[in-house]
């Protein structure tokens, strides 16, 4: 090979990087694959803690005839996952991607994407499916137009799509997606049939999360689940990301236990109990990794609210406070975690508790706003102070 010959050199260059990278199967690329990917549901009877609403789409899907549909609750309780499994069982995967809009309207919002894009889409008549298609899957005469965060769409976008979902409904259907429902416009909610999604109860929570350790070879301390359950607040999504933070913590080699490798557990277990990879999750990392302030840090605080006949208390809490603030705990959680012990403590009387509700809702306001969190803390917990010294 000629030192000046470019092409001969790049090509030999190619053959020995190419050779040089070695291949990665396919049980590689699942592990890097996030958890709440790998386990979104892939069916309607996958999806938990949503019976009534699967119970009707199953109802609807053998009659193929969808109505336009609203989806709204809480995030992580499987608004989007439902209606992807709903899409794959009507059309399989061979169909999903020309029959199927997914758009996130909090990025593409604008009424020039409802009249672009969206009617585009809209009004494109579908080919009829092959017959080994339609004879696995219903594959009905429409397309599905799925739009995600559809709250944050603009007064105008959301006025522009009215037309557009009568005009095309033969064959076009329409899903929007909300966490507040509040923020749909009427005429366009009227248009929908109106599905809830509830935030996942802790039995149906802790019975897929148990699955998933069980699958991924995470071994968890006592208190480990109801711990999760507990700091995602319903969202299964955030209870499985802090799951799979909490095992890499762990475990970080990676070493788990899956499909056709559980003939070699015995040895796996060994190795794991040898190095880093025998380490247990624990509670305290949960929490650590959730941004929850340790329960002494709080009581601290409480008890430095606490009313000192003939002194203030104002030097110990503020220095309590600065202290916190310096060490980085949000502002929202201390709020959530004194709510939770002032609201359920049976010494404070009822007339303080309802002050003290109201005090809350006020700087949580001002937090949303945007207020310095070190003032409004410190101003709670002095205004907290003043209530239960009455």
């Amino acid at each position: 090979m000629s030192f000046f010959d470019l092409k001969a050199r790049r090509a030999a260059a190619a053959t020995a990087a190419k050779d040089a990278v070695p291949s990665t199967s396919a049980k590689d690329t699942t592990r890097t694959v996030p958890w709440v990917e790998k386990y979104r549901p892939k069916s309607l009877s996958d999806v938990t803690a949503q019976d009534h609403t699967i119970t009707v789409l199953k109802r609807t899907l053998q009659s193929s005839n969808l109505p336009h549909m609203l989806f709204y609750g809480p995030p992580g309780t499987g608004k989007t996952s439902t209606v992807l499994a709903l899409a794959k069982e009507l059309y399989g995967p061979d169909l999903m991607k020309s029959r199927v809009l997914e758009l996130n309207a909090s990025d593409e919002r604008g009424i020039s994407i409802v009249r672009d894009k969206i009617k585009n889409f809209a009004r494109t008549s579908v080919s009829n499916a092959t017959t080994s298609q339609s004879s696995a899957y219903p594959c009905p005469p429409y397309k599905i137009i799925i739009l995600d965060e559809a709250d944050s769409m603009t007064q105008d976008a959301q006025s522009a799509l009215r037309r557009t979902m009568e005009t095309y409904s033969k064959i076009t259907r329409f899903c929007l997606i909300c966490n507040y429902v509040t923020r749909i416009i009427d005429p366009l909610a009227s248009r929908c049939s109106k599905f809830r999604f509830k935030p996942l109860d802790a039995g149906s929570a802790e019975e897929r999360l148990r699955e998933i350790c069980e699958k991924e070879g995470v071994r968890c301390e006592d208190g480990v689940i109801e711990e999760l359950i507990k700091v995602a607040e319903g969202d299964l999504r955030r209870a499985i990301t802090y799951l799979q933070s909490a095992a890499k913590l762990h475990n970080p080699n990676g070493i788990t236990i899956e499909g056709d490798q559980q003939e070699d557990e015995g040895d796996r277990m060994d190795v794991d109990d040898a190095g880093q990879g025998s380490e247990v999750v624990t509670v305290r990392s949960i929490q650590e990794i959730a941004g929850v302030v340790p329960d002494d840090v709080v009581e601290q605080l409480l008890k430095a609210c606490e009313p000192k006949k003939g002194r203030s208390v104002y030097t110990e809490v503020a220095k309590i406070v600065e202290d916190m603030v310096a060490d980085g705990w949000n502002a929202g959680q201390i709020l959530v975690q004194l709510y939770n012990i002032l609201v359920y403590d049976d010494v404070v009387t009822a007339d303080q508790k309802n002050e003290i509700v109201l005090l809350f809702s006020e700087v949580d306001k001002r937090l949303a706003d945007g207020s310095d969190e070190h003032l409004q803390i410190l101003d709670l917990a002095l205004r907290i102070s003043a209530v239960l010294a009455k």
